[in-house]
């Protein structure tokens, strides 16, 4: 009889590569989740006596799947496979009861082991007598939009690119599609975890990480965003450009003021706060969160980023003054944001990677082998 499988993510590129990484001639039924709101729905229906569940997901996350799991006491054995892979989210998944913990992208042999190590698979299961069953990638279900789990922040609508080396491209129409905004979401899900993951390593404490937002963003768009940006805080700013393999932009990394004193305690910083200290904590934090993330992606895309020296955007300003220098430089920019808190504190930082229209191209060739 058929092993019931569930796999619960809300990205479809994700479920895709954990359905391609079972076990060859596994015999199981297959079900895919898009959030936990469906995913507990289709435990209950029977269909995840086995449950590969993603934590990072709008409506109810993975934390909340395991809890439920917990006070209803449903039947089910849990995986976790998720991008976040700080120490913290590890303990608590176990304490929730999962069996145990898998990072993404999921690696067949390391899923095959984990699977076997509890007795959850063995040769038993395997299909007698036949070819294995490819596994059914469909469904007919709406990928939600990942940001709707988080509300936008200002700052994304309306960061251009300041950088003096990359001429405006002439005038496109570069698109991207669900489909490959989903693909997008889940590369700069796992780049987000890695730096997430050294963060907290960091600062001792448990990085919140959110869903990233994707959008491609024309700068006619960016007069009308402005005017909607300015916070009651003030903010301070480091940008640095990248290029690669046809591949540039910038990352920015912007921080409230607010933040700076709890930063300084957690990096152990003893010196009394003035410009030139949250100039130094500043750095740091850019280049930890800048560095890893596009270390992430460039691990993902299997190449390799080369990063110009930071310029500091400014200190203790708005947001829109922070982003107003050459604002004409782009027709388009892709932008990816996330960001970045801290659990019990009141620390937010917003990460921005801001890539060139003509990057898109190539950016879009790259990814569309993981869509196939």
């Amino acid at each position: 009889m058929p092993t019931a499988l569930l796999i619960c993510d809300d990205s479809n590129m994700a479920r895709k590569q954990v359905a391609r990484s079972l076990p060859d001639g596994w015999d199981v039924d297959i079900t895919f989740a898009t959030n936990g709101v469906e995913g507990i729905a289709a435990i209950k229906e029977g269909k995840g006596d086995v449950l590969l569940l993603d934590l990072n997901m709008p409506e109810m996350d993975g934390y909340q799947v395991l809890e439920a799991i917990l006070k209803q006491d449903l039947p089910t054995l849990v995986i976790v496979i998720s991008g976040d892979i700080q120490p913290e989210a590890h303990q608590r998944v176990k304490s929730l009861g999962a069996l145990d913990f898998i990072k993404k992208p999921v690696d067949k042999s390391k899923l095959t082991e984990i699977l076997s190590a509890y007795g959850v698979f063995s040769a038993n299961d395997l299909i007698k007598h036949e070819a294995p069953t490819p596994v059914p990638i469909t469904t007919d279900k709406h990928i939600p939009e990942k940001a709707g789990n988080i509300a936008p922040s200002p700052v994304f609508e309306a960061l251009p690119v300041t950088t003096d080396e990359i001429p405006s491209p002439p005038q496109s129409t570069i698109e991207i599609d669900s489909d490959m905004r989903d693909c997008y979401q889940e590369i700069a899900n796992v780049a987000m975890g890695r730096a997430g993951d050294l963060l907290a390593r960091l600062l001792d404490v448990f990085v919140v990480l959110p869903i990233p937002n994707v959008n491609l963003i024309e700068v006619s768009e960016l007069t009308m965003a402005l005017s909607d940006v300015e916070s009651k805080d003030k903010t301070s700013g480091i940008c640095q450009g990248f290029i690669g393999a046809g591949i540039s932009g910038e990352a920015l990394l912007i921080l409230n003021d607010s933040s700076f004193k709890d930063v300084a305690t957690l990096m152990k910083y003893h010196h009394e706060l003035d410009k030139s200290v949250e100039l130094e904590l500043l750095m740091d934090m850019a280049n930890l969160l800048i560095g890893a993330c596009l270390s992430g992606i460039s691990e993902q895309l299997d190449m390799s980023f080369s990063q110009g020296h930071p310029v500091v955007l400014g200190q203790h300003r708005k947001i829109s003054e922070l982003i107003a220098t050459n604002t004409k430089k782009w027709k388009k920019t892709l932008a990816i944001e996330i960001s970045y808190s801290i659990e019990n504190y009141p620390i937010k930082c917003d990460l921005l990677l801001l890539f060139t229209e003509e990057s898109v191209t190539t950016l879009n060739n790259k990814i569309s082998y993981l869509l196939d």
